[in-house]
C-alpha cells in the first residue's frame, strides 16, 4: 500500500465515523462539530482526487460558512439535549426508514456509475495536461455530478426545515 491509499482509507474512515456521529449524538452542538469533522475529511478526499478547488470550497463554504450558521442557530435557540421520542415520532420514524432506503439505493446507483465511468476512463488514453478552469468545474458539476449536487441541496433544505420546525415547536410551547 502506498501513502495515497493509506490516506484514502484514513479520510474515508474519518468521514464515515463523523457522519455516523452526526446522527448518533443527542446534543446538537456535538452533532454540528461531528459534521465539521466530516466536511474536513471529505475535503481531504477531494485533495487526493486532485480536485483542489472543490476541496477549498468544501472547507470555506461548508465547514466555514454553513457550519457557523448552524452553530449560530443552535446557540440562538438554546437547544439542549433532544429526546429520541420527540425527534422521531411514529410517522417520522417510518418516513426516516423510507428515506434511508432511498438514499442507500441512490448511493448504490452513484457507486455503480463511478465504477463504470472509471473503467471507461482507464480504457481511454490520458490527456497530456488538463487545463481545468472554474467554467469546466461548473460544467461538470451541473452535468456529470448533478445528482450529488442536488443531494447536497436537499440535505441543506432538510436542515433548514428542521430549524423551522424546532423554532415553531419552541414558540408554541412558550405561548
Amino acid at each position: 500500500m502506498n501513502a495515497e491509499q493509506i490516506l484514502f482509507i484514513l479520510f474515508g474512515a474519518v468521514s464515515l465515523i463523523g457522519a455516523i456521529a452526526v446522527i448518533s449524538f443527542r446534543h446538537p452542538i456535538y452533532s454540528a462539530l461531528s459534521l465539521i469533522v466530516t466536511f474536513f475529511a471529505q475535503a481531504g478526499l477531494f485533495l487526493l482526487l486532485g480536485a483542489h478547488f472543490v476541496a477549498a470550497v468544501q472547507v470555506i463554504v461548508y465547514a466555514g460558512a454553513i457550519m457557523v450558521l448552524f452553530l449560530f442557530v443552535i446557540m440562538l435557540l438554546n437547544l439542549g439535549t433532544l429526546s429520541a421520542k420527540g425527534a422521531l415520532g411514529g410517522k417520522l420514524k417510518g418516513f426516516a426508514i423510507i428515506l434511508g432506503i432511498l438514499l442507500a439505493i441512490e448511493g448504490i446507483y452513484i457507486a455503480t456509475n463511478v465504477l463504470n465511468n472509471t473503467a471507461i476512463a482507464s480504457a481511454q488514453p490520458a490527456a497530456a495536461s488538463p487545463n481545468t478552469t472554474t467554467y469546466d468545474i461548473g460544467e461538470l458539476l451541473f452535468s456529470k455530478y448533478l445528482l450529488p449536487f442536488e443531494v447536497t441541496s436537499l440535505i441543506l433544505l432538510a436542515a433548514l426545515i428542521g430549524v423551522i420546525v424546532l423554532v415553531k415547536r419552541e414558540s408554541e410551547s412558550e405561548s
